[in-house]
């Protein structure tokens, strides 16, 4: 994370007006910071005007209202199987029924997506664009049109979380950009790639979502995010810092995927592709071996591993597990995980 930078911006807000230390922000967030998302948003083909963004206080927190906005107890929500773990646990808070599609290397299988659309009717679509979470997969431009047409013919709405796009070393396709916003909500944040103590996130949608959720987001959390928050990632931004700072820290992940890939194979995991950025590697287990049994053996060791499970909605991803290549470059790592695999394969036995 770039904290020279975080530390500069800081010093420059420490010296502004007080009103900016003390006051309440705007229902909307700081203009200057929406001013550069709708630019940002621009360059990936969506066109959008300051009526149609929304700051708030993390990305997670965008998805929350969203969930608030669009859904009642007992709706069906479809989501990636496998998904991010904690769509899963936002949603059980929010009391839906949720359904889970295949996710292949080119996104949520087609026919099993429609399949489950027709039967189920879910309100909501919730999915990782750009670099899925937890497999780290780029969806098609054949894929994305198809689950459009799908999500058009059932009025469904599609909430793509973009969270890891900047992480791209190229653009892959957009629901947004494809359908112009008018059944996708577009949500992002900036604490994977500048800080996850700085919280911001966005939504930008269509204008009568957000001054709903405009309202919404005043009574649960009377206001957008921490007006200090958003100058900092608004001043990063401006600076010409973030772009350099990104291209470094694509460079660097792509050694820590090689080298965490060449270590995970050398124990005798299979990794179904090799991901084109980010920092997740998605990882089936020698046979024989279970994932929960591996992570819990590795809890001897003070190592938490992401067992696949965590991640599947019908608990079918039982062989592979998640790693994470920026926190994997201390060498007791990898002896911790070969004697959680060898504890594993004793117990099963």
């Amino acid at each position: 994370m770039p904290a020279t930078a975080l530390r500069r911006e800081l010093r420059t807000l420490a010296r502004a007006e007080e009103f900016l230390l003390t006051d309440y922000g705007s229902t909307s967030g700081s203009a200057e910071l929406r001013r550069l998302l709708l630019m940002r948003s621009a360059e990936d083909g969506i066109e959008a005007t300051a009526s149609q963004l929304l700051l708030t206080a993390s990305g997670t927190q965008s998805i929350d209202l969203v969930c608030r906005l669009l859904l009642q107890p007992g709706s069906t929500v479809l989501v990636d199987d496998p998904c991010y773990f904690n769509f899963r646990a936002l949603l059980r808070a929010h009391q839906a029924d949720v359904v889970g599609v295949r996710y292949t290397s080119t996104g949520p299988d087609v026919a099993e997506f429609d399949a489950l659309v027709s039967a189920h009717r879910p309100r909501l679509y919730i999915t990782n664009s750009a670099l899925h979470n937890p497999t780290s997969s780029t969806i098609s431009s054949q894929t994305a049109h198809s689950i459009l047409n799908v999500a058009a013919a059932h009025d469904m709405v599609i909430v793509e979380d973009e969270i890891f796009a900047d992480f791209e070393p190229e653009p892959s396709p957009r629901f947004a950009a494809l359908d112009g916003l008018k059944r996708v909500i577009r949500i992002g944040s900036f604490s994977k790639t500048l800080s996850a103590s700085i919280r911001c996130g966005y939504i930008v949608a269509r204008p009568e979502w957000i001054s709903d959720l405009i309202d919404l987001q005043v009574a649960v959390n009377f206001g957008g995010p921490s007006p200090i928050a958003a100058n900092v990632i608004a001043g990063i931004l401006t600076s010409g810092g973030y772009r350099k700072h990104m291209d470094a820290l694509r460079l660097r992940l792509v050694r820590a995927r090689r080298e965490a890939a060449d270590k995970l194979q050398e124990l005798g995991f299979e990794l179904p592709q090799m991901p084109r950025g980010g920092f997740f590697l998605w990882c089936r287990l020698p046979d024989g071996l279970n994932a929960a049994d591996v992570a819990r053996a590795a809890l001897v060791d003070d190592v938490v591993l992401a067992p696949g499970d965590v991640f599947s909605v019908t608990g079918s991803a039982s062989a592979y597990m998640r790693f994470n290549v920026a926190q994997s470059n201390d060498p007791r790592i990898w002896a911790a995980i070969r004697r959680a695999m060898e504890r594993a394969g004793s117990s099963s036995k």
